[in-house]
């Protein structure tokens, strides 16, 4: 079995999967026929070695896994819109939408957290509680964020997808033959879900920033600066953390730090029906074809 780790997304009505060179995407159109698509992709850490080193790996690893699901989600949109709908992002759209995105979790993650800190830090005698509670009100409005878009269905179905996607993955890393048979008895939770890292993120800021700022308080702008200096670091951090604990050879110990983030994925993920498993198998699968074999689709670059 092949050493690489490999992962992805849910899209619209499909998944995506993602190996060592390619994606590979495959969706399921109203007609309930698949779409299957394949791109090569090139990091831009085959390009500049030292991007590769451990914390920046995780920096860049992020950048990169927002700009191919994002592509990614486009082309699935696409398969249910008329010709005339269909867009392909430029390059200066694509940097909006990733801006408009880190905005909007800026102002929900760090804006007001603080703002709301501020309103009762005055209440509070420890300026480590004071730490600890901006900590827990961002995991807070994570949380109920998550299940606030849950209620639509078109979301609903985006986390049947993502669970279709965790189950296919585990029965491949269990050396499973990809079929809905065997793949529907596998747990639709996985150790190194997108979900995992946004809630290690979130920890992983607390600790950072309370051993940062120590027993001082700094005041609410500061208090937002030095969160947004601190981004690439617990980015960075947050990405080991996630990289050691999937590793096959992890501790036992380390099964127990996996627990919160694995409680998330009931959250943002739905058992799936057989049609999305095999709409998962079928990415995969296209990924797995080709991932040793020349191909002509176009090349995706950073």
């Amino acid at each position: 079995m092949s050493k690489f780790y490999y992962g992805g997304q849910a899209v619209m009505e499909g998944v995506m999967m993602r190996g060592p060179k390619i994606i590979g995407i495959a969706v399921r159109k109203e007609d309930s026929t698949l779409v299957i698509h394949k791109e090569n992709i090139k990091t831009v850490g085959e390009r500049f070695p030292i991007l590769k080193l451990p914390l920046i790996r995780g920096v860049v690893a992020l950048f990169e896994s927002l700009i191919i699901g994002t592509k990614a989600l486009v082309f699935s949109a696409n398969q249910f819109a008329s010709e005339d709908e269909q867009e392909v992002l430029s390059p200066k759209e694509m940097v909006l939408t990733i801006g408009l995105s880190f905005g909007l979790a800026i102002l929900l993650f760090v804006v007001l957290p603080a703002f709301l800190t501020r309103l009762i830090e005055s209440y509070i005698k420890s300026a480590m509680v004071v730490n600890l509670t901006e900590g827990l009100i961002k995991i807070a409005i994570f949380m109920l964020y998550i299940v606030g878009i849950s209620f639509t269905p078109d979301i609903k179905r985006f986390f049947q997808y993502h669970g279709a996607e965790h189950k296919v993955i585990n029965a491949y890393e269990a050396g499973e033959e990809l079929k809905v048979e065997n793949v529907r008895p596998y747990t639709r939770f996985h150790v190194r879900c997108g979900t995992n890292f946004i809630v290690i993120v979130l920890l992983m800021s607390i600790f950072i920033f309370t051993l940062i700022t120590g027993y001082s308080r700094p005041s609410f702008f500061k208090r937002i600066g030095i969160h947004l200096l601190l981004l690439p670091v617990v980015a960075g951090f947050s990405y080991e953390v996630i990289k050691f604990l999937g590793q096959d050879n992890a501790p036992k110990w380390a099964k127990v730090i996996t627990r919160p983030s694995l409680w998330t994925q009931y959250l943002t993920t739905r058992e799936p029906d057989d049609s999305q498993i095999e709409t998962a198998i079928a990415a995969l699968e296209e990924v797995m074809q080709v991932e040793d074999s020349e191909i002509s689709t176009k090349e995706l670059t950073f």
